[in-house]
């Protein structure tokens, strides 16, 4: 039997198909998010995996038994299920394992009005419910499956984030990676007077041709190369459940998280003035000062999904970004979109008439290490022996997520992966050299602690 305890991270369902998450641990699972929404009705969607087809039957099958109806939208990307779960004010179960390798599989849940769930929000709740439902499960419910199509409805959602007559003729390139950016972009893109070239477009939950992770310098090469080859204007790498998106300039240059972060801030805080605006802790300080530049207020957050839609609630947020490529909007229902952050950046372009890199250069003021993952024995253990060793030599350290430190003119932080188990860094420097020379100087911290 699958343990809950394996796959119930801190803001999803994640695990490896069928060892970890099984179609009867989905069966509980239907059973008991049903049972903790306590709604007439649950959405469901599922990515291209092929498990997906047999989990999310069995995730039905479960919320049934419970009495509740569901809505099966079939395949969609991630931030599809998101608007269906806020248009129609209904809880949500997207079946996805995003960036991770085609053995996984999981379940990103949120409430009606597309609300998330995370450890602090109901999946704690969840997980214990599961586990009730594992031992005896649900039965005598009446609930039914039905399914209902609403990707043009998503389709006139994403388009109203901008506005079309200003578009002009650029030529985009998307490497979708054979995941639901293939479904989704081309039907967004269709009308507009964009020259669209989709690379492995095939929806392949094998992911046949590179892995769906365009965090990732090494997944991001055949888009690079087609960018140059075609003169494309941009590239567009979407994830496997593209609910992100990553930029490649017109000189095939990748453009960092943080640097769409701040200049996707900059636009809707000129539409917004005074708005607030999150941002993780891993972002590069440059977004905190555009922010500050822009008459913006500037909130500081830890990293993920759910933490940052509940602060955005709180806050009344116009925008939060993500080093990862998550960008949240309030009229999203505070939910992530890949394909409306193309949208907005393509909308940008078209107005300024001026290259990407050209418009990224106001905004280039340091130097990252990009998201550096180190598999150690105990990841948790390896970031508590680096704070100790920092306190012991004076230094302070920030507990947000993981562990910042403030190096003066560069800083770091090491987190624990919540998904994998990994330790991340992420260091910034005043440039290239010193960058590399602190990336070393951690690593060997770690090395030396672990």
């Amino acid at each position: 039997m699958a343990d809950p305890s394996q796959v119930f991270k801190a803001y999803d369902i994640r695990g490896t198909y069928p060892d970890q998450i099984d179609e009867e641990l989905c069966r509980a699972i239907g059973a008991a998010v049903a049972t903790f929404c306590g709604t007439s009705t649950l959405l469901m969607a599922r990515d291209m995996r092929p498990s997906g087809v047999t989990l999310t039957k069995a995730f039905a099958q479960g919320a049934n038994a419970a009495g509740v109806d569901v809505i099966d939208l079939g395949m969609a990307s991630t931030d599809f299920l998101y608007f269906a779960a806020g248009s129609l004010d209904a809880p949500g179960a997207m079946f996805t394992a995003s960036h991770n390798p085609a053995q996984y599989n999981g379940i990103k849940l949120c409430l009606a009005g597309a609300k998330p769930i995370g450890r602090d929000t109901g999946l704690t709740e969840i997980e214990e419910l599961t586990r009730g439902f594992l031992a005896e499960p649900a039965t005598g419910g009446t609930g039914g499956l039905t399914s209902r199509e609403m990707l043009p409805e998503f389709a006139d959602h994403v388009r109203s984030f901008v506005d079309t007559s200003v578009l002009r003729p650029l030529k985009v390139i998307c490497d979708t990676a054979n995941g639901m950016g293939g479904l989704v972009a081309p039907l967004i893109f269709e009308g507009l007077p964009f020259d669209v070239e989709i690379l492995y477009p095939e929806l392949d939950g094998t992911f046949p041709n590179h892995p769906a992770d365009p965090i990732q310098a090494e997944n991001l090469v055949d888009l690079q190369a087609a960018v140059l080859a075609a003169g494309a204007d941009v590239g567009l790498a979407f994830d496997g459940d593209a609910d992100r998106v990553f930029l490649i300039d017109e000189k095939a240059e990748p453009v960092s998280g943080s640097l769409t972060t701040a200049l996707v801030a900059s636009a809707i805080l000129d539409k917004n003035p005074g708005g607030t605006v999150l941002y993780n802790l891993i972002c590069s300080r440059t977004v905190p000062e555009v922010i500050a530049e822009k008459g913006g207020i500037g909130v500081r957050t830890k990293v993920g999904h759910s933490f940052i839609k509940q602060i955005m609630a709180e806050t009344g947020a116009v925008f939060g970004g993500e080093h990862s490529g998550h960008y949240y909007y309030r009229d999203n229902y505070r939910a992530d979109s890949g394909i409306i952050t193309a949208m907005i950046v393509l909308e940008l372009m078209s107005v300024s008439n001026q290259p990407l890199s050209v418009m990224l250069e106001p905004f280039q003021r340091y130097v990252a290490s990009g998201e550096i993952n180190t598999e150690v024995p105990d990841p948790a253990g390896a970031v508590e022996a680096v704070a100790e060793h920092v306190i012991a030599a004076g230094g302070t350290v920030d507990r947000l997520d993981g562990l910042t430190v403030d190096c003066g003119d560069w800083w770091y932080n090491l987190r624990p992966s919540n998904t994998e188990p990994l330790l991340r860094l992420n260091v910034e420097a005043p440039d290239a050299a010193a960058c590399k020379a602190h990336v070393d100087e951690v690593l060997e911290l770690v090395a030396s602690l672990s």
